[in-house]
């Protein structure tokens, strides 16, 4: 494994949240001035290749990338923005029952309120 690849893994694993590439980036930057934004690009895309990271691909704005690689789901906040791990627990297998179909992988993005912001909008509500 590179020493970019080596860093890039690292700040992943060493970060809360899901970091987007650019993020990643910008650490990597800090800590090794001479990696390239397509060095960073590249080593990601491996990494999803060799299942090492999982790609969370969302239509709100860049792609992150997430150190999580049990399946779960994902909540994009339309509060916030954070982009928080959910579990509903079972899914895989109620798919599988449900669809008569073998499972492999799947990706779930759910907007809405995370507690933090739902909270907040039912105490204005209330008020």
């Amino acid at each position: 494994m590179t020493r970019q690849r080596q860093l890039i893994y690292k700040i992943i694993m060493n970060t809360e949240g899901h970091l987007s590439a650019d993020e990643i980036f910008s650490y990597a930057k800090a800590e090794m001035p001479s990696i390239a934004l397509g060095t960073v690009y590249r080593n990601l895309r491996l990494m999803v290749e060799d299942q090492e990271i999982r790609q969370i691909i969302t239509d709100y704005g860049p792609d992150r990338y997430d150190r999580n690689m049990i399946p779960h789901e994902h909540l994009h906040c339309d509060g916030c923005g954070k982009l928080v791990d959910i579990t509903f627990g079972g899914l895989k297998e109620l798919l599988e029952n449900k669809g008569e179909i073998a499972v492999n992988d799947y990706q779930l993005n759910i907007r809405g309120l995370c507690p933090v912001c739902n909270a907040k909008q039912k105490k204005i509500r209330v008020q």
